[in-house]
């Protein structure tokens, strides 16, 4: 079975205030670390959806849980979890919904995924093979443009410029194909470097995070998460950069505040309170944690609430 440390899982448990007989979403399955222990504090009546949008995952939860009755899994992109959440409930109310996201593990480790620069493989980076385009198709079509805004605005990269530039004549001697030459084509193209950082850390990220829809897809998965929840019940996400982070604080922010225009009413009409309650401040990893798993260093969980009086 392919290694994977799950991050601030003591964290995670506290914020789901797990109760035995619960139903819970783990909407980031990866390779189930969270899911386990979720299930291990969880009783007989306990149950939990395990949702990932990479059949590998999928696949390997079935194999490492066979047998678990108090699980079902559930292969789909976070647009999706509302329905899915709604027809494997039956009937039962959801009390936590846990996002771990980011790039497991298992899927950096393996060349054939074309995540990671430092092993040679495709240039993939597709969370769900059987979706979409791979990055090498999208590298043959896009314009130097949109090349450039999109590893400026998604790997907050500031020689995007040159390094669109440097792919638009690498691609017109021929195809893009593997994940070793482009970092080689970054590299040299990026005049400095970070600290500790491979030149093409951000490049990689920005096109993972697009062809993948990433931000777009959390977007949608918070606002399935809030629609399912209970009352009472608790979403816990767990980000491991700026992008990710600032979206899940700015959503979890507006939900937990009047609309600034209905504010001054002498009453607020139906529907109109604030859907969550933020719970706690951010948690990051510990030292401890950090000795054991250094890939957890820029690990944040944010938590909130499902407020009684909001509609759901």
């Amino acid at each position: 079975m392919d290694e994977h440390i799950p991050v601030l899982v003591d964290e995670v448990l506290d914020a789901l205030a797990l109760e035995a007989g619960g139903f819970y979403v783990d909407a980031t399955f990866g390779r189930g670390g969270h899911t386990a222990r979720i299930l291990e504090a969880l009783g007989p009546q306990g149950h939990v959806l395990a949702v990932d949008r990479d059949p590998e995952a999928i696949a390997a939860g079935r194999a490492r849980f066979a047998g678990e009755v108090r699980l079902a899994f559930c292969h789909a992109p976070f647009a999706e979890l509302r329905a899915r959440v709604h027809a494997g409930a039956a009937g039962r109310a959801c009390r936590g919904v846990l996002f771990d996201l980011g790039v497991s593990s298992p899927q950096l480790d393996s060349a054939a995924r074309g995540f990671s620069f430092q092993k040679d493989g495709p240039l993939d980076m597709r969370m769900d093979p059987s979706r979409g385009e791979p990055v090498s198709a999208w590298l043959a079509r896009a314009g130097i443009d949109e090349i450039a805004a999109v590893i400026r605005s998604l790997g907050e990269e500031r020689f995007a410029r040159r390094i669109a530039r440097a792919i638009d004549v690498a691609r017109h001697r021929a195809p893009l194909r593997g994940t070793a030459e482009l970092a080689a084509l970054v590299a040299r193209a990026v005049p400095t470097r970070e600290p500790g950082k491979h030149p093409a850390t951000r490049t990689f990220q920005a096109l993972r995070m697009h062809v993948n829809d990433e931000l777009g897809q959390l977007r949608s998965g918070l606002e399935g998460a809030v629609e399912v929840l209970a009352p009472g019940g608790r979403l816990a996400v767990i980000s491991f950069h700026s992008l990710e982070d600032r979206l899940v604080k700015q959503f979890l922010r507006d939900r937990s505040v009047v609309n600034p225009a209905l504010a001054q009413l002498p009453h607020l009409p139906a529907g109109a309170e604030p859907q969550l309650r933020l719970v706690g401040r951010k948690r990051r990893p510990t030292a401890a944690e950090l000795a054991a798993n250094p890939r957890a260093r820029s690990a944040i969980l944010r938590v909130a609430e499902k407020q009684a009086c909001a509609q759901w």
